[in-house]
């Protein structure tokens, strides 16, 4: 142990940043989060679409070996490129195995699935339980997920107006226009209570519809703002459209399958990341159908979530407050000196900024690509995201404890809430030590 209680390896000069420069990160749009100073409004570098075959590190830091507690040299370019074909190549030998090894499959995922190979899209469905462990039984599981998916559509993207067309021509048929006098139309003694238009009851389909209109408009806008600085999500373009169609149309169909949850803001930017990836996969039929795939992970990424975007828990045990909590846990029994100075001294609360790292996934911290490897090592954790996710935050304060030491309140929100470009998978090795310790 340190002088002051905290680990030795934390002491290293290679937990500061060797960069002041913010990384690209949007002004908090959760309606729920708490007041704070304004930051100067931050711009967001341009993501290259899709991201790049390979990740050379952001910034000059060395990623030290687990077996040693002094930093080594920082491994060549030509040597990082050797590990990313060999284990491009165990995970492809892994997926295409009669029976996947989910296990040996987490432990390979979690240190990033390279860019180029194609696969990500595969095995994130394995890691979501999306896609059966046996080759077998994939293409019968696609079929029916993909067909149950249509009739959500069906069922929940159709207006009263159309839904009453329906009717109109299905009772027409049925009383071959007698009633009506021939003419197509329904008796005004057909219409049922909660067929009209200015009912009000619970049943009505008119009045779930109108009461459904405020979330659908909320889905809009923030559908209209993903990644604006990528062609894929934004901008007038055909596939943009197409795109933010689908994002429209999985989204409104969760509200409507989850009325206990229904929409909250920002469920759009974890959505993100599924439906790029599916609708990436070299496989044009999969590709095709990176909608329905892209709902059912999103239902399952955030069931291990749910808790954060219920309103109603944020008070409880399993809500949003005591997921932040947790956070702070760790920090005070990782590094105390930071968290004293973070939260007594200056008195930061890591709500003002661990609010949108936890709830959006840390998407909107880093860019595009490195988001993604991040993610990599999410789904990987046999335990579930959550935990994983709270040791890469932990490791996040840790990687610019030297900076947040010697600021005051201000300049340290500024820093947590546009936090500086690093090296992703230096990142990542910290939260994995952080999981040693903890088990230790």
């Amino acid at each position: 142990m340190g002088k002051k209680g905290v680990p030795d390896w934390l002491n290293s000069s290679l937990w500061s940043s060797s960069s002041a420069s913010a990384a690209p990160c949007p002004v908090d749009r959760f309606p729920r989060s708490p007041p704070a100073p304004k930051p100067e409004a931050p711009t967001r570098a341009p993501i290259p679409e899709p991201p790049p075959p390979s990740r050379p590190p952001p910034a000059p830091v060395e990623a030290p070996r687990p077996s040693s507690g002094t930093p080594p040299e920082d491994p060549s370019p030509s040597r990082l490129a050797q590990e990313e074909v060999s284990r491009q190549s165990q995970l492809l030998a892994e997926i295409s195995k009669k029976v996947v090894n989910i296990g040996e499959l987490r432990r390979l995922a979690s240190q990033g699935i390279p860019d180029g190979a194609g696969i990500r899209s595969t095995i994130w469905k394995l890691l979501l339980g999306y896609l059966p462990n046996d080759h077998e039984f994939w293409v019968q599981e696609l079929d029916r997920k993909r067909a149950q998916y249509k009739d959500f559509k069906e069922e929940f993207l159709v207006n009263p107006s159309e839904m009453a067309r329906k009717l109109e021509e299905s009772t027409g048929h049925k009383n071959g226009g007698m009633e009506s006098g021939g003419c197509g139309f329904l008796m005004r003694s057909e219409i049922t209570h909660d067929e009209h238009p200015l009912s009000l009851g619970k049943t009505s389909v008119w009045n779930q519809f109108f009461q459904d209109t405020e979330t659908i408009e909320q889905i809009d806008r923030d559908v209209k703002r993903t990644h604006p600085d990528m062609h894929f999500f934004s901008g007038d373009t055909s596939l943009a459209k197409s795109n933010q169609e689908a994002l429209r149309h999985i989204l409104i169909i969760f509200a409507k399958l989850n009325p206990g949850i229904r929409y909250v803001q920002g469920m759009n930017e974890v959505l993100a990341p599924l439906f790029y990836v599916f609708r990436n996969d070299p496989d044009q039929n999969n590709a095709a159908y990176a909608e329905a795939d892209a709902f059912f992970c999103f239902v399952e990424l955030l069931s291990g979530f749910r808790d954060n975007f219920c309103q109603k828990l944020d008070n409880s045990v399993v809500g949003i407050r005591s997921t932040i909590a947790k956070l702070s846990e760790l920090l005070k029994k990782h590094d105390g000196e930071l968290w004293r100075h973070l939260e007594i001294t200056t008195k930061v609360n890591p709500q003002f900024y661990a609010f949108r790292w936890i709830t959006l996934l840390l998407t909107q911290e880093f860019n595009f690509a490195d988001s993604l490897h991040i993610w990599d090592t999410l789904l990987s954790d046999p335990e579930g995201p959550q935990e994983t996710l709270l040791r890469v935050c932990c490791a996040m304060l840790i990687l610019v404890r030297r900076r947040l030491l010697a600021g005051d309140f201000t300049s340290n929100l500024k820093l947590l809430q546009n936090y500086p470009s690093t090296n992703i998978s230096h990142l990542l090795y910290v939260a994995n030590k952080l999981r040693g310790s903890s088990a230790g």
